[in-house]
């Protein structure tokens, strides 16, 4: 298992702890990452994204989509099946399950829908006026005035 130390790059950078801290959780093997549900991420337009999430068995109740601490969280919960319903194979898994995105900085939610068996989930970059690069004009020095 390979150590990398991130103590240059803290030294160097100032605000950036964040993403420090995201390259050292992606590097970290300990975690193992789920594999339940499939799912794919998708880039619709230039600033538009969409999350497409496998939930055959689930109805959009059962479902439950979250932002919270730049994260977006998918959960499902399964009612318990009350019928007495005998499968000979039960290959659909409808198991509870939660899935976490880390999301960039200026990427909001912007719809989910479920359909055909899949949650799809819209996301959109947008970026602050603050943040877009602005021209600045440059004045010109004023000549001296010369007194008589």
């Amino acid at each position: 298992m390979r150590g990398y130390d991130f103590a240059p790059l803290y030294r160097a950078t100032v605000g950036f702890d964040r993403i420090a801290d995201l390259m050292d959780r992606v590097l970290s093997t300990d975690v193992p990452q789920p594999g339940y549900p499939p799912y794919n991420i998708e880039k619709t337009e230039e600033s538009a994204y969409r999350i497409s999430i496998a939930v055959a068995g689930f109805t959009p109740e059962e479902l439950a989509v979250e932002v919270k601490d730049n994260a977006l969280h998918v959960s499902a919960r399964k009612d318990d099946d009350a019928s007495e319903r005998r499968f000979l194979h039960r290959g659909i898994a409808t198991r509870a399950f939660e899935r976490r995105f880390a999301l960039a900085d200026h990427v909001r939610v912007v719809g989910a829908t479920h359909e055909h068996g899949m949650l799809h989930i819209d996301l959109v970059r947008e970026t602050p006026e603050a943040l877009k690069p602005r021209r600045i004009e440059i004045a010109g020095s004023k000549p001296a005035a010369i007194e008589a």
